[in-house]
C-alpha cells in the first residue's frame, strides 16, 4: 500500500498536536514529509493550544515554510492546523495545486472564503474532508444504523450538548469568533444533528455571555434547531464544572429512543480513566415497553477510542481514491452555512 505523503500547515487549532500525532503514530499510510509552524502574522494564539515549536512533540521533525511545503515534489496531503481565522487561506492554496485537504472545523469565520475553497476543490477534482471527528464516533456510528434499520421509527428530535470547563483566559478567547463557543464547539453539535435530521427549517441562536470572571465573550452556545417534527436543539457551555462528561447525543423516534451517554472517553484508559461511551437503545422492537418508568431498554459499551486515528485513516483512502467522501462538498458548505445561523452571524440570515 503506498504511503500519503503528508505535511501539517499549522500548530494552534486546539486539534493540531492530536492530529499530528495521530498521522505520525499512522506511519503505515502517512508519509509526514513537514510541517509549518503558526504561519501567519495575524495569528491570534490559543491560550491552550500549543504555542509555536515549544512543544515537544514537534521537536526534530522537519520544520519548514508553506512555501517550502508547497514546493515538495509529489506532496499528496495538507493537513490544516492554524488558527480558525486563518485556515481556509492556506486549504485555498493546497486546492488551487490540486493537493488533497484535511481542514480542521468548522471551516474558517468567513462565508465568501468557505465558498471559495468549495468552489475550488471542486473545480479542480481534490479530496475535501473536514475535522469532524464525531462522524467517526463508533457510538454515533452505531446510532445511524439503529436508526437506519427503522428500529426506533421516524425522527421526532435530537439534543446534542458538548459542555465543558474553561478558565477565563480561553472562554474570553471565544470573542475572536462569531457566536464565541458555538462556532468553536458548538459547529460539532450542528453537524451532528444535520447528519440525523437534515437540515432544518429555521435555526434560533440563543448564545450568550456568563460574565463569570469579567469574561465579556459568548461562553455558552445554544441554538433551537427548528423541523417540520418539531424542535432540536444543541447547547455547548465552557463554564459547566464537570462538563467534559455531559457530553452526550440523544436521538427520539415514533418508536424509541438512542441515547449515547457520555458521547465519548477520549484518551488512554488508566486506573482513572477507566470509563466507557455507552449508548442505550430502547424501542418497541426490542420489547421495551414504552410507558414504564423502570424499562431503561438496553445499554451497550463502547471502550476507548482515538478519536483521529479513524478519520486520518479514512482521509487516506479518500487521498488514494479508493474511497469517495460521503460529505461532498456542497454538503459541507449547508452544514457551515448553518453553524454561521447558528452563531448569530451577520454574514447570513
Amino acid at each position: 500500500m503506498r504511503k500519503i505523503k503528508v505535511a501539517q500547515i499549522g500548530v494552534q487549532h486546539d486539534h493540531a498536536n492530536v492530529t499530528y500525532r495521530s498521522i505520525t503514530h499512522l506511519s503505515d499510510i502517512f508519509e509526514v514529509v513537514g510541517i509549518a509552524v503558526e504561519p501567519d502574522e495575524d495569528s491570534r494564539p490559543n491560550p491552550v493550544a500549543v504555542n509555536g515549536i515549544k512543544d515537544k512533540l514537534y521537536e526534530g521533525h522537519n520544520l519548514m515554510t508553506v512555501e517550502e511545503i508547497f514546493n515538495i515534489p509529489d506532496l499528496d496531503a495538507v493537513i490544516i492546523e492554524t488558527n480558525e481565522i486563518s485556515s481556509v487561506k492556506y486549504a485555498i492554496m493546497a486546492a488551487e495545486r490540486g493537493i488533497a485537504v484535511h481542514l480542521d472545523k468548522p471551516g474558517g469565520i468567513k462565508l465568501e472564503d468557505f465558498e471559495r475553497l468549495v468552489e475550488t476543490v471542486k473545480k479542480n477534482n481534490v479530496p475535501f474532508h473536514l475535522g469532524y471527528m464525531y462522524r467517526y464516533n463508533p457510538a454515533v456510528i452505531q446510532a445511524h444504523k439503529v436508526v437506519n434499520s427503522g428500529e426506533i421509527g421516524e425522527i421526532i428530535s435530537v439534543e446534542a450538548q458538548m459542555n465543558c470547563h474553561h478558565k477565563a483566559e480561553k472562554r474570553q478567547w471565544l470573542s475572536s469568533f462569531p457566536g464565541g463557543m458555538m462556532f468553536f464547539l458548538g459547529c460539532h453539535l450542528v453537524d451532528l444533528v444535520i447528519g440525523f435530521m437534515g437540515m432544518p427549517k429555521e435555526i434560533i441562536p440563543l448564545n450568550s455571555c456568563s460574565g463569570v470572571e469579567g469574561v465579556t465573550a459568548d461562553d455558552q452556545g445554544f441554538a433551537i434547531m427548528k423541523y417540520d417534527s418539531g424542535n432540536s436543539f444543541v447547547k455547548t457551555y465552557a463554564t459547566e464544572r464537570f462538563g467534559f462528561l455531559r457530553r452526550q447525543l440523544v436521538i427520539s423516534g415514533t418508536r424509541g429512543t438512542v441515547e449515547i451517554n457520555p458521547l465519548e472517553i477520549y484518551g488512554v484508559r488508566t486506573p482513572h480513566n477507566n470509563h466507557n461511551t455507552r449508548i442505550r437503545i430502547s424501542s418497541e422492537r426490542a420489547g421495551n415497553d414504552i410507558n414504564s418508568w423502570h424499562d431503561i431498554g438496553e445499554w451497550k459499551t463502547i471502550g476507548l477510542f482515538d478519536r483521529y486515528d479513524a478519520m486520518m485513516a479514512s482521509f487516506a483512502e479518500m487521498v488514494r481514491g479508493e474511497k469517495v467522501n460521503p460529505y461532498t462538498p456542497d454538503y459541507e458548505l449547508e452544514v457551515y452555512k448553518h453553524v454561521l445561523k447558528a452563531c448569530g452571524s451577520d454574514e447570513i440570515k
